[in-house]
């Protein structure tokens, strides 16, 4: 799987922004910055994450598996986004690009039921591991080009947040 992913990682070119953007420089602005929140001045993560908690309250009612395919379908929209957003802002991973902790925190959340108590939990587990980036977080963050990087490293972080969340909820310290 290492090897097939090395490969295939390779052949990805790096995004470049023609002059006619297929998606557009307002709508990956938008996208990218999660509706503006990635210009916070402060903390431009931790905004965006904010900014992910009603977007699962609207997923949430969502049968697991279309929520699943839901977040990996913008999963893959963010990565595409993302990549133009770095091409756009100039720099590798900018702050001001935070679809990646919304998809991260979408990712935190499956299958948690919508407490005040688990939101809070994954909000909190999230941004931890998104920070940390324990591994394979941190690697995937500074070996996959573009959008891909951008995202994933935030898609391990929300996958050890649920697994953290789940197991909380499982063992009774988080009801």
């Amino acid at each position: 799987m290492k090897a097939f992913l090395a490969v295939y990682v390779r052949r990805i070119p790096p995004y470049r922004m023609p002059e006619e953007a297929p998606l557009g420089e307002r709508f990956v602005r938008i996208i990218a910055t999660g509706l503006g929140s990635g210009y916070a001045p402060f903390a431009p993560g931790t905004a965006g994450t904010l900014v992910a908690i009603p977007v699962y309250l609207v997923l949430f009612p969502l049968s697991w598996p279309l929520y699943l395919l839901t977040v990996v379908a913008l999963t893959f929209l963010a990565i595409n986004v993302s990549g133009a957003a770095e091409v756009l802002f100039g720099r590798k991973d900018a702050p001001r690009i935070v679809i990646d902790e919304i998809c991260g925190f979408l990712f935190a959340m499956f299958c948690v039921t919508p407490t005040v108590a688990h939101i809070a939990a994954g909000f909190a587990f999230f941004r931890l591991f998104d920070i940390v980036k324990p591994f394979p977080a941190g690697l995937i963050q500074r070996r996959l080009p573009g959008g891909f990087g951008v995202v994933l490293d935030d898609v391990a972080a929300g996958i050890y947040a649920n697994l953290v969340l789940q197991g909380l909820v499982w063992a009774g310290i988080l009801g």
